[in-house]
Protein backbone atom coordinates (compact mmCIF):
# COMPACT_ATOMS: atom_id res chain seq x y z
CA UNK A 1 0.00 0.00 0.00
CA UNK A 2 2.94 2.33 0.89
CA UNK A 3 4.44 2.01 -2.53
CA UNK A 4 1.25 2.38 -4.46
CA UNK A 5 0.52 5.66 -2.78
CA UNK A 6 3.90 6.42 -3.47
CA UNK A 7 2.62 8.82 -6.41
CA UNK A 8 0.41 10.81 -4.36
CA UNK A 9 3.58 11.59 -1.81
CA UNK A 10 5.73 12.92 -4.44
CA UNK A 11 3.03 14.97 -6.26
CA UNK A 12 2.69 16.84 -2.71
CA UNK A 13 6.18 17.37 -2.06
CA UNK A 14 6.07 19.13 -5.92
CA UNK A 15 3.23 21.13 -4.26
CA UNK A 16 3.20 24.70 -3.19
CA UNK A 17 2.09 25.38 0.16
CA UNK A 18 -0.97 27.31 -0.63
CA UNK A 19 -2.11 24.52 -3.38
CA UNK A 20 -1.73 22.03 -0.76
CA UNK A 21 -5.05 22.36 1.26
CA UNK A 22 -3.36 23.44 4.36
CA UNK A 23 -6.08 26.23 4.05
CA UNK A 24 -8.50 25.28 1.57
CA UNK A 25 -11.50 27.71 1.36
CA UNK A 26 -13.57 24.47 2.07
CA UNK A 27 -11.73 22.52 5.07
CA UNK A 28 -13.97 22.26 7.57
CA UNK A 29 -13.93 24.80 11.05
CA UNK A 30 -12.30 23.72 13.84
CA UNK A 31 -14.90 22.76 15.68
CA UNK A 32 -16.12 19.81 13.74
CA UNK A 33 -15.03 16.75 15.19
CA UNK A 34 -12.06 15.46 13.07
CA UNK A 35 -12.18 11.66 11.65
CA UNK A 36 -9.16 11.56 10.41
CA UNK A 37 -5.20 13.28 11.05
CA UNK A 38 -4.57 14.60 7.91
CA UNK A 39 -3.72 18.40 7.27
CA UNK A 40 -3.16 18.62 3.48
CA UNK A 41 -5.23 17.48 0.46
CA UNK A 42 -2.94 14.70 -0.64
CA UNK A 43 -2.95 12.90 2.96
CA UNK A 44 -6.54 12.75 3.73
CA UNK A 45 -6.95 11.39 -0.39
CA UNK A 46 -4.43 8.84 0.60
CA UNK A 47 -6.95 7.83 3.80
CA UNK A 48 -9.82 7.64 1.01
CA UNK A 49 -8.04 5.28 -1.08
CA UNK A 50 -6.47 3.25 1.82
CA UNK A 51 -10.08 2.22 2.58
CA UNK A 52 -9.85 0.17 -0.60
CA UNK A 53 -6.42 -1.32 -0.07
CA UNK A 54 -8.09 -5.23 -0.04
CA UNK A 55 -9.33 -4.75 -3.57
CA UNK A 56 -6.90 -3.87 -5.56
CA UNK A 57 -8.76 -3.25 -8.80
CA UNK A 58 -10.94 -0.70 -7.37
CA UNK A 59 -7.82 0.96 -5.45
CA UNK A 60 -6.17 1.34 -8.97
CA UNK A 61 -9.55 3.03 -10.24
CA UNK A 62 -9.63 5.64 -7.45
CA UNK A 63 -6.16 6.59 -7.19
CA UNK A 64 -6.50 7.26 -11.01
CA UNK A 65 -9.06 9.68 -10.62
CA UNK A 66 -8.18 11.23 -7.84
CA UNK A 67 -5.20 11.81 -9.11
CA UNK A 68 -6.40 13.62 -12.29
CA UNK A 69 -8.41 15.64 -10.10
CA UNK A 70 -5.80 16.75 -8.15
CA UNK A 71 -3.36 17.19 -11.28
CA UNK A 72 -6.44 19.04 -12.63
CA UNK A 73 -6.90 21.31 -9.58
CA UNK A 74 -3.47 22.38 -9.04
CA UNK A 75 -2.02 22.79 -12.83
CA UNK A 76 -5.33 24.12 -14.37
CA UNK A 77 -7.15 25.44 -11.72
CA UNK A 78 -4.28 26.90 -9.43
CA UNK A 79 -6.37 25.74 -6.50
CA UNK A 80 -6.40 23.12 -4.02
CA UNK A 81 -8.74 20.57 -4.49
CA UNK A 82 -10.25 21.21 -0.58
CA UNK A 83 -11.30 24.80 -2.67
CA UNK A 84 -13.16 23.73 -5.32
CA UNK A 85 -16.71 24.90 -5.77
CA UNK A 86 -19.43 23.31 -7.73
CA UNK A 87 -18.18 25.83 -10.74
CA UNK A 88 -15.33 23.82 -10.89
CA UNK A 89 -16.79 20.24 -10.80
CA UNK A 90 -18.19 21.57 -14.27
CA UNK A 91 -15.44 22.81 -15.83
CA UNK A 92 -14.00 19.36 -14.45
CA UNK A 93 -16.62 17.35 -16.88
CA UNK A 94 -16.26 19.47 -19.72
CA UNK A 95 -11.88 19.04 -19.08
CA UNK A 96 -13.13 15.12 -18.89
CA UNK A 97 -14.60 15.68 -22.54
CA UNK A 98 -11.99 17.19 -24.41
CA UNK A 99 -8.78 16.79 -22.10
CA UNK A 100 -5.60 18.93 -23.12
CA UNK A 101 -3.52 17.69 -25.86
CA UNK A 102 -0.68 17.63 -23.43
CA UNK A 103 -2.34 15.13 -21.12
CA UNK A 104 -3.00 12.89 -23.70
CA UNK A 105 0.83 12.77 -25.28
CA UNK A 106 1.76 9.22 -25.87
CA UNK A 107 5.32 10.18 -25.96
CA UNK A 108 4.46 10.72 -22.34
CA UNK A 109 5.57 8.12 -19.70
CA UNK A 110 2.89 5.44 -18.34
CA UNK A 111 4.10 6.00 -14.58
CA UNK A 112 5.48 8.57 -12.49
CA UNK A 113 4.66 12.55 -12.05
CA UNK A 114 5.00 13.40 -15.66
CA UNK A 115 2.64 10.43 -17.08
CA UNK A 116 0.13 10.72 -19.68
CA UNK A 117 -2.99 10.60 -18.21
CA UNK A 118 -5.50 10.29 -20.73
CA UNK A 119 -5.52 8.29 -23.55
CA UNK A 120 -8.34 10.78 -24.75
CA UNK A 121 -11.63 12.22 -24.72
CA UNK A 122 -13.81 10.29 -21.79
CA UNK A 123 -17.16 8.91 -23.21
CA UNK A 124 -20.30 9.84 -21.50
CA UNK A 125 -20.25 6.66 -19.29
CA UNK A 126 -16.83 6.67 -18.34
CA UNK A 127 -17.29 10.72 -17.16
CA UNK A 128 -20.03 9.86 -15.54
CA UNK A 129 -18.29 6.94 -12.98
CA UNK A 130 -15.25 9.55 -12.76
CA UNK A 131 -17.38 11.89 -11.04
CA UNK A 132 -19.04 9.47 -9.20
CA UNK A 133 -15.80 8.37 -7.88
CA UNK A 134 -15.17 12.03 -6.78
CA UNK A 135 -18.69 12.29 -5.53
CA UNK A 136 -17.35 9.42 -3.01
CA UNK A 137 -14.20 11.05 -2.23
CA UNK A 138 -15.66 14.24 -1.29
CA UNK A 139 -18.24 12.64 0.89
CA UNK A 140 -15.79 10.77 2.74
CA UNK A 141 -13.80 14.14 3.40
CA UNK A 142 -17.22 15.85 4.74
CA UNK A 143 -17.76 12.83 6.43
CA UNK A 144 -14.32 12.93 8.23
CA UNK A 145 -14.63 16.40 9.12
CA UNK A 146 -11.83 17.47 6.77
CA UNK A 147 -13.89 18.90 4.58
CA UNK A 148 -17.14 21.50 4.90
CA UNK A 149 -19.37 20.44 2.08
CA UNK A 150 -18.91 18.59 -1.41
CA UNK A 151 -20.01 20.67 -4.67
CA UNK A 152 -20.99 17.32 -5.37
CA UNK A 153 -23.86 17.23 -3.75
CA UNK A 154 -25.31 19.89 -6.26
CA UNK A 155 -25.30 17.78 -9.07
CA UNK A 156 -28.26 17.63 -10.96
CA UNK A 157 -29.82 14.14 -11.31
CA UNK A 158 -29.93 13.22 -14.97
CA UNK A 159 -33.51 12.05 -16.09
CA UNK A 160 -33.54 7.96 -16.72
CA UNK A 161 -34.38 6.77 -20.55
CA UNK A 162 -37.00 4.41 -19.47
CA UNK A 163 -37.24 2.40 -16.62
CA UNK A 164 -35.44 -1.00 -17.94
CA UNK A 165 -31.95 -0.57 -19.61
CA UNK A 166 -30.20 -4.08 -21.30
CA UNK A 167 -26.96 -5.02 -21.77
CA UNK A 168 -26.08 -4.76 -25.45
CA UNK A 169 -21.52 -5.52 -24.59
CA UNK A 170 -21.73 -9.28 -25.71
CA UNK A 171 -21.14 -11.69 -27.80
CA UNK A 172 -24.32 -13.53 -29.44
CA UNK A 173 -23.97 -17.79 -29.58
CA UNK A 174 -23.24 -17.94 -33.28
CA UNK A 175 -20.41 -15.30 -32.80
CA UNK A 176 -19.09 -16.60 -29.71
CA UNK A 177 -18.42 -20.16 -30.82
CA UNK A 178 -17.39 -19.15 -34.45
CA UNK A 179 -14.82 -16.92 -32.77
CA UNK A 180 -13.58 -19.96 -31.02
CA UNK A 181 -13.24 -21.93 -33.93
CA UNK A 182 -11.00 -18.98 -35.46
CA UNK A 183 -9.30 -19.63 -32.08
CA UNK A 184 -8.46 -23.30 -32.70
CA UNK A 185 -7.45 -22.70 -35.82
CA UNK A 186 -4.37 -20.84 -34.92
CA UNK A 187 -1.18 -21.81 -36.34
CA UNK A 188 0.37 -24.54 -33.37
CA UNK A 189 3.47 -25.48 -35.13
CA UNK A 190 5.97 -24.01 -32.76
CA UNK A 191 6.28 -24.45 -28.87
CA UNK A 192 5.87 -21.01 -28.64
CA UNK A 193 2.74 -20.91 -30.97
CA UNK A 194 1.34 -24.10 -28.74
CA UNK A 195 1.93 -22.55 -25.48
CA UNK A 196 -0.31 -19.53 -26.88
CA UNK A 197 -2.84 -21.16 -28.38
CA UNK A 198 -3.29 -23.21 -24.94
CA UNK A 199 -3.06 -20.34 -22.75
CA UNK A 200 -5.70 -18.56 -24.84
CA UNK A 201 -8.25 -21.27 -25.25
CA UNK A 202 -7.78 -22.33 -21.43
CA UNK A 203 -8.06 -18.09 -20.54
CA UNK A 204 -11.73 -17.68 -23.17
CA UNK A 205 -13.31 -21.11 -21.46
CA UNK A 206 -12.30 -20.25 -17.58
CA UNK A 207 -13.61 -16.47 -18.11
CA UNK A 208 -16.79 -17.25 -20.25
CA UNK A 209 -17.71 -20.20 -17.85
CA UNK A 210 -17.42 -18.72 -14.41
CA UNK A 211 -18.06 -14.66 -15.75
CA UNK A 212 -15.35 -13.72 -13.50
CA UNK A 213 -13.76 -10.10 -13.66
CA UNK A 214 -10.11 -9.95 -14.73
CA UNK A 215 -9.38 -8.98 -11.35
CA UNK A 216 -10.91 -12.38 -9.78
CA UNK A 217 -9.43 -14.49 -12.63
CA UNK A 218 -5.66 -13.08 -12.20
CA UNK A 219 -6.18 -13.66 -8.12
CA UNK A 220 -7.80 -17.17 -8.89
CA UNK A 221 -5.68 -20.38 -7.69
CA UNK A 222 -6.03 -23.85 -7.26
CA UNK A 223 -6.93 -23.44 -3.65
CA UNK A 224 -9.97 -21.22 -4.58
CA UNK A 225 -11.39 -25.38 -6.00
CA UNK A 226 -13.78 -26.87 -3.95
CA UNK A 227 -15.18 -30.46 -4.15
CA UNK A 228 -18.41 -31.02 -2.46
CA UNK A 229 -20.73 -33.61 -2.84
CA UNK A 230 -18.71 -34.76 -6.17
CA UNK A 231 -19.53 -31.21 -7.96
CA UNK A 232 -16.72 -28.99 -8.42
CA UNK A 233 -17.06 -25.28 -7.42
CA UNK A 234 -14.99 -21.74 -7.24
CA UNK A 235 -14.98 -19.91 -4.55
CA UNK A 236 -14.01 -16.00 -5.43
CA UNK A 237 -13.16 -12.78 -3.86
CA UNK A 238 -15.00 -10.14 -5.75
CA UNK A 239 -15.42 -6.30 -5.71
CA UNK A 240 -16.04 -4.83 -2.33
CA UNK A 241 -15.23 -8.05 -0.92
CA UNK A 242 -18.16 -10.29 -1.79
CA UNK A 243 -17.68 -13.57 -1.79
CA UNK A 244 -18.84 -16.31 -3.30
CA UNK A 245 -19.07 -19.75 -5.09
CA UNK A 246 -19.46 -20.57 -8.91
CA UNK A 247 -20.36 -23.97 -9.90
CA UNK A 248 -17.79 -25.12 -13.03
CA UNK A 249 -18.88 -28.10 -15.47
CA UNK A 250 -17.30 -31.32 -16.14
CA UNK A 251 -16.54 -29.84 -19.05
CA UNK A 252 -14.40 -26.78 -17.44
CA UNK A 253 -12.79 -29.52 -16.00
CA UNK A 254 -11.69 -31.28 -18.27
CA UNK A 255 -10.49 -27.76 -20.24
CA UNK A 256 -8.48 -27.89 -16.87
CA UNK A 257 -6.88 -31.15 -17.22
CA UNK A 258 -5.82 -30.16 -20.37
CA UNK A 259 -4.11 -26.82 -19.96
CA UNK A 260 -2.39 -28.10 -16.61
CA UNK A 261 -1.30 -31.86 -18.82
CA UNK A 262 -0.08 -29.54 -21.20
CA UNK A 263 2.71 -27.74 -18.66
CA UNK A 264 3.65 -31.08 -16.87
CA UNK A 265 1.06 -30.50 -13.81
CA UNK A 266 -1.27 -32.66 -11.60
CA UNK A 267 -4.53 -32.76 -13.46
CA UNK A 268 -6.69 -31.93 -10.71
CA UNK A 269 -6.27 -29.06 -8.43
CA UNK A 270 -4.56 -29.10 -4.88
CA UNK A 271 -6.69 -27.36 -2.58
CA UNK A 272 -3.49 -26.17 -0.64
CA UNK A 273 -1.96 -25.01 -3.94
CA UNK A 274 -1.47 -21.24 -4.50
CA UNK A 275 -0.38 -21.93 -7.80
CA UNK A 276 -2.20 -19.63 -10.41
CA UNK A 277 -5.49 -20.80 -12.69
CA UNK A 278 -4.09 -18.91 -15.35
CA UNK A 279 -0.15 -19.41 -15.69
CA UNK A 280 2.23 -16.64 -16.56
CA UNK A 281 3.87 -16.24 -19.29
CA UNK A 282 5.50 -19.62 -20.60
CA UNK A 283 3.77 -21.94 -18.22
CA UNK A 284 5.67 -20.17 -14.98
CA UNK A 285 3.99 -20.42 -11.99
CA UNK A 286 3.27 -16.64 -11.20
CA UNK A 287 0.73 -14.90 -11.07
CA UNK A 288 -0.82 -12.77 -13.97
CA UNK A 289 -1.86 -8.87 -12.98
CA UNK A 290 -5.31 -8.06 -14.47
CA UNK A 291 -3.69 -6.10 -16.87
CA UNK A 292 -2.23 -8.96 -18.22
CA UNK A 293 -5.50 -11.15 -18.17
CA UNK A 294 -6.58 -7.98 -20.05
CA UNK A 295 -4.09 -7.75 -22.61
CA UNK A 296 -4.64 -11.42 -23.52
CA UNK A 297 -8.30 -11.78 -23.85
CA UNK A 298 -8.09 -8.15 -26.04
CA UNK A 299 -5.49 -9.45 -28.08
CA UNK A 300 -7.35 -12.75 -28.72
CA UNK A 301 -9.90 -10.46 -30.00
CA UNK A 302 -7.84 -8.16 -32.21
CA UNK A 303 -6.40 -11.02 -34.01
CA UNK A 304 -9.95 -12.74 -34.30
CA UNK A 305 -11.10 -9.76 -35.58
CA UNK A 306 -8.88 -9.66 -38.35
CA UNK A 307 -9.65 -13.00 -39.46
CA UNK A 308 -13.06 -11.91 -39.16
CA UNK A 309 -13.22 -8.72 -41.16
CA UNK A 310 -12.30 -10.75 -44.59
CA UNK A 311 -16.11 -12.43 -44.48
CA UNK A 312 -17.89 -9.64 -41.97
CA UNK A 313 -17.04 -6.23 -41.13
CA UNK A 314 -19.65 -5.78 -38.53
CA UNK A 315 -18.92 -9.24 -37.06
CA UNK A 316 -14.79 -7.62 -36.94
CA UNK A 317 -15.95 -4.59 -35.51
CA UNK A 318 -18.20 -6.17 -32.96
CA UNK A 319 -15.38 -8.66 -31.67
CA UNK A 320 -12.68 -5.71 -31.73
CA UNK A 321 -14.70 -3.62 -29.03
CA UNK A 322 -14.83 -6.91 -26.80
CA UNK A 323 -13.00 -7.20 -23.72
CA UNK A 324 -12.88 -9.30 -20.53
CA UNK A 325 -16.08 -7.74 -19.20
CA UNK A 326 -17.82 -8.58 -22.14
CA UNK A 327 -17.09 -12.10 -21.40
CA UNK A 328 -19.07 -11.90 -18.19
CA UNK A 329 -21.98 -10.45 -20.08
CA UNK A 330 -21.81 -13.17 -22.75
CA UNK A 331 -21.92 -15.65 -19.90
CA UNK A 332 -24.68 -13.82 -18.18
CA UNK A 333 -26.71 -13.74 -21.20
CA UNK A 334 -26.17 -17.61 -22.15
CA UNK A 335 -26.79 -18.53 -18.95
CA UNK A 336 -30.07 -17.11 -19.54
CA UNK A 337 -31.27 -18.51 -22.90
CA UNK A 338 -30.27 -21.60 -21.73
CA UNK A 339 -32.97 -21.33 -18.68
CA UNK A 340 -30.87 -20.35 -15.87
CA UNK A 341 -33.27 -19.24 -13.33
CA UNK A 342 -32.48 -15.43 -12.80
CA UNK A 343 -31.58 -15.85 -8.72
CA UNK A 344 -28.89 -18.70 -9.95
CA UNK A 345 -26.84 -16.41 -12.36
CA UNK A 346 -27.41 -13.43 -9.78
CA UNK A 347 -25.41 -16.05 -7.48
CA UNK A 348 -23.23 -16.88 -9.95
CA UNK A 349 -22.41 -12.79 -10.90
CA UNK A 350 -22.77 -12.45 -6.90
CA UNK A 351 -24.94 -9.12 -7.72
CA UNK A 352 -26.82 -7.81 -4.83
CA UNK A 353 -29.52 -6.53 -6.45
CA UNK A 354 -31.57 -9.18 -8.75
CA UNK A 355 -32.58 -5.56 -10.91
CA UNK A 356 -29.16 -5.57 -11.66
CA UNK A 357 -28.92 -9.09 -12.98
CA UNK A 358 -32.35 -8.49 -14.88
CA UNK A 359 -30.59 -6.60 -17.89
CA UNK A 360 -29.22 -9.29 -19.38
CA UNK A 361 -32.30 -10.95 -19.91
CA UNK A 362 -32.58 -10.55 -23.66
CA UNK A 363 -35.32 -12.85 -24.64
CA UNK A 364 -38.31 -11.13 -23.98
CA UNK A 365 -37.28 -8.53 -26.53
CA UNK A 366 -36.11 -11.08 -29.05
CA UNK A 367 -39.40 -12.77 -28.84
CA UNK A 368 -41.29 -9.37 -29.12
CA UNK A 369 -39.96 -8.70 -32.43
CA UNK A 370 -39.94 -11.93 -34.22
CA UNK A 371 -43.80 -12.13 -33.08
CA UNK A 372 -44.16 -8.33 -34.31
CA UNK A 373 -42.29 -8.79 -37.32
CA UNK A 374 -43.82 -12.05 -38.42
CA UNK A 375 -47.20 -10.97 -37.78
CA UNK A 376 -46.93 -7.99 -39.95
CA UNK A 377 -45.19 -9.76 -43.18
CA UNK A 378 -47.45 -13.20 -42.48
CA UNK A 379 -50.68 -11.17 -43.38
CA UNK A 380 -52.35 -12.52 -46.44
CA UNK A 381 -53.14 -9.76 -49.02
CA UNK A 382 -56.71 -8.39 -49.29
CA UNK A 383 -58.37 -10.60 -52.58
CA UNK A 384 -57.89 -8.68 -55.66
CA UNK A 385 -55.16 -6.91 -54.60
CA UNK A 386 -52.03 -6.41 -56.45
CA UNK A 387 -48.97 -8.39 -55.51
Amino acid sequence: MTESLLGLRVLSHALPPALSGRAGTNRASASVARQIAANDDVAAIGLWLAEYHDSPHTFRSYRKEATRLLLWATQVRNKPVSSLTREDVIAYEAFLAQPLPTWCDDGLARHGEHRRLFVGPLAERSRRQALGILAGLFNYLVRAGYLAGSPFVLQRRRARRGTRRTIERYLDRALWEEMLRIVDGWSQNTARERQRYERVRWTLRFLYETALRAAEAAAACEGDFQHIRGRWWLHTVGKGGVEGTIPLSDGLMEDFARYRRFHGLPVLPSSDSKTPVILGIAGRLSSLTPTAVYQIVKDTFRRVAETLQQQDGAKAARVRRASTHWLRHTAATHQAEDGTPIHHIQQNLRHSSIGTTSIYIHAEEDARHASTTKTRHEVPAPPGDAP
